[in-house]
């Protein structure tokens, strides 16, 4: 138990570390073409390069596509438009972070719920934790987010490579507030499986028990 207590401080304080990295403004004022546009929101500029033939997939110099930019900009329309034109869905950036995933970072239930809708998987590994949108959507308590993300048939009990599911992730790195209250509902009313420990064998009861979460407590009973 200690060691999953210590894994799990360590995790909170250094995982800004690997979080996702949006367009720097050097990165920006360096964009042509697709991902400027992608950036800037031009979805007449975006159509007008679909219909010429442009590579709806190419990468800028940290492996994002032009929805990936999208994504980061909040421009759904851009999106859409990327992905009713060919533009692969499911594409990683060097992070290892996709749209969907990208989008439940941000916090951003609408364009998760369209990301889905226009074929990006909920079942796709990403980020260097081999996790899930769902997982990184838990962790940071986007209840909203989570619960879409279950709707469109994310798995529920997929295990990262630190051993952790959606629903121990949302007790060992959430606060007990009201969002990661929310979400712990969430899971566990969709069938989240509450036995699955992590590579301690410590459970999700027993890792808010070791918090003092009384609220999630009641929710893992």
């Amino acid at each position: 138990m200690l060691r999953s207590l210590i894994l799990s401080a360590t995790l909170a304080v250094c995982g800004a570390a690997h979080a996702q990295t949006a367009p720097s403004a050097s990165e920006i004022a360096s964009y042509k073409g697709l991902h400027l546009a992608a950036h800037e929101g031009r979805v007449e500029e975006i159509n007008r390069l679909i219909a010429a033939g442009t590579d709806l997939n190419m990468r800028d110099g940290a492996g994002r596509t032009p929805a990936h930019v999208a994504a980061f900009a909040s421009h759904d329309n851009v999106v859409a438009a990327l992905a009713n034109g060919g533009a692969d869905m499911n594409a990683l950036d060097n992070q290892l972070y996709d749209v969907l995933t990208i989008a439940a970072v941000a916090n951003d239930p609408v364009l998760v719920s369209l990301a889905i809708a226009l074929g990006n998987k909920p079942d796709l590994i990403t980020s260097i934790y081999e996790g899930t949108a769902l997982i990184a959507a838990a962790h940071l308590g986007h209840h909203d987010v989570v619960a879409r993300l279950v709707a469109g048939g994310a798995p529920l009990d997929h295990v990262n490579n630190l051993d952790w599911t959606a629903l121990i992730e949302a007790v060992v790195l959430g606060d007990g507030g009201s969002d990661h209250i929310k979400t712990v509902q969430i899971l566990v009313e969709a069938g989240a499986d509450k036995t699955i420990g992590d590579r301690d064998g410590v459970t999700p009861l027993q890792h808010a028990q070791a918090r003092g979460y009384s609220d999630i407590i009641k929710l893992l009973m």
